[in-house]
């Protein structure tokens, strides 16, 4: 599909064009069919961490939640790229104490936390960061409990062939659909992740969103559809664990009450589910909304920008119909320089497109 060249997010300094950031999304329903788009939304896309609610499912249906006692708190960190406040890494640990795990098991590694923070603590008490303390330190716990619960291993937990990766890539590609035609990287944290296109992204959130609607509403629902809808809910009632303090994934579910889940992936991906409502009823949609945004070159910053301006064309609103001043630091970024002077600012020039 051609980009248009109005398919961008622009960055300017004193009115002067510096940046041109490309985008592309798309936003699904519970039927996996593509209702607007920006750019090309059969982008082929690193999820990244935008897959760990994906990864969480596989997690799930290993059974070691019953196992091991795993409750909706440990979910949600399966799901974080958490800032590494002390609350995400005491969680991380008493997950690793219900399996019988040890940070060793980790294969993971240490690195800088997301949060300036958090940073400036550790420099203080030249803490040197050690696996626990990866942002993907709930997954990788997750996946241990998980190898355990299928009778393998720890030691090679994380690579392509083992057990637990072979039933993540299972679980993504049945969510995705074969169309999807799935392919394989390794992430940052060391693990197996997916790419698909970007309308496959977005109707696997959509699913997720749609199972928390099924579970509202019957009973008697397969046992994917019960689990994707806890993922839901553990995400939007612990949205301080999925990020933390300061972060857009939880100032989004946070301000959004419950109505959507959002999730990011490193380099300028992220996900959005959306439960069903007016508001996407009035788009076309059949029932919940997915929605998944890719920024070309990687800008976080931008990528928030963007994802708050296409809910807000889409019409999705707050639940009490308010502005949010909290997300409007993230739509409306302000450039300053050295001096906290305000040299700059984001448009958005492009074009969501109905299909």
């Amino acid at each position: 599909m051609t980009v248009k060249a109005t398919d961008f997010i622009v960055s300017d300094r004193c009115g002067i064009v510096e940046n041109r950031h490309e985008i592309h999304a798309a936003v699904t329903d519970a039927t996996g069919k593509l209702l607007f788009a920006v750019g090309d939304p059969l982008r082929m896309t690193l999820a990244r961490s935008a897959a760990k609610p994906a990864q969480a499912l596989a997690i799930i249906e290993t059974g070691c939640f019953e196992q091991f006692k795993f409750d909706d708190a440990d979910l949600a960190l399966m799901c974080a790229s958490h800032n590494s406040e002390e609350k995400h890494i005491q969680r991380a640990r008493v997950m690793l104490d219900k399996i019988g795990a040890v940070e060793d098991d980790l294969c993971c590694g240490g690195h800088v936390a997301l949060s300036e923070a958090v940073n400036r603590d550790w420099i203080t008490r030249d803490h040197t960061p050690t696996p626990i303390c990866n942002n993907c330190s709930g997954k990788h716990a997750g996946m241990l409990a998980g190898s355990r619960a299928l009778g393998a291993g720890f030691s090679v937990y994380h690579l392509p062939s083992y057990p637990m990766q072979l039933q993540v890539k299972q679980v993504v590609e049945e969510l995705s659909g074969p169309e999807a035609m799935v392919q394989w990287g390794i992430d940052g944290c060391n693990l197996p992740a997916p790419a698909l296109p970007l309308q496959y992204m977005g109707k696997i959130y959509a699913a997720i969103a749609a199972s928390a609607d099924l579970v509202a509403k019957s009973s008697g629902l397969s046992a994917r559809t019960r689990a994707l809808s806890r993922i839901f809910h553990a995400m939007a009632h612990y949205p301080d664990l999925v990020g933390g303090e300061g972060r857009f994934c939880t100032t989004l579910m946070q301000e959004f009450q419950g109505a959507l889940i959002g999730k990011l992936g490193a380099d300028g991906c992220y996900g959005i589910a959306i439960r069903a409502s007016e508001q996407t009823k009035a788009l076309g949609a059949v029932g919940a909304v997915g929605i998944a945004v890719k920024v070309e070159d990687g800008n976080i910053g931008v990528l928030y920008s963007a994802v708050v301006e296409i809910l807000e064309r889409l019409q999705i609103r707050l639940p009490d119909d308010r502005r949010s001043q909290k997300l409007a630091q993230f739509h409306h970024p302000k450039v300053l320089n050295t001096a906290r002077v305000v040299t700059g600012g984001f448009s958005h020039p492009f074009k969501l497109r109905r299909l």
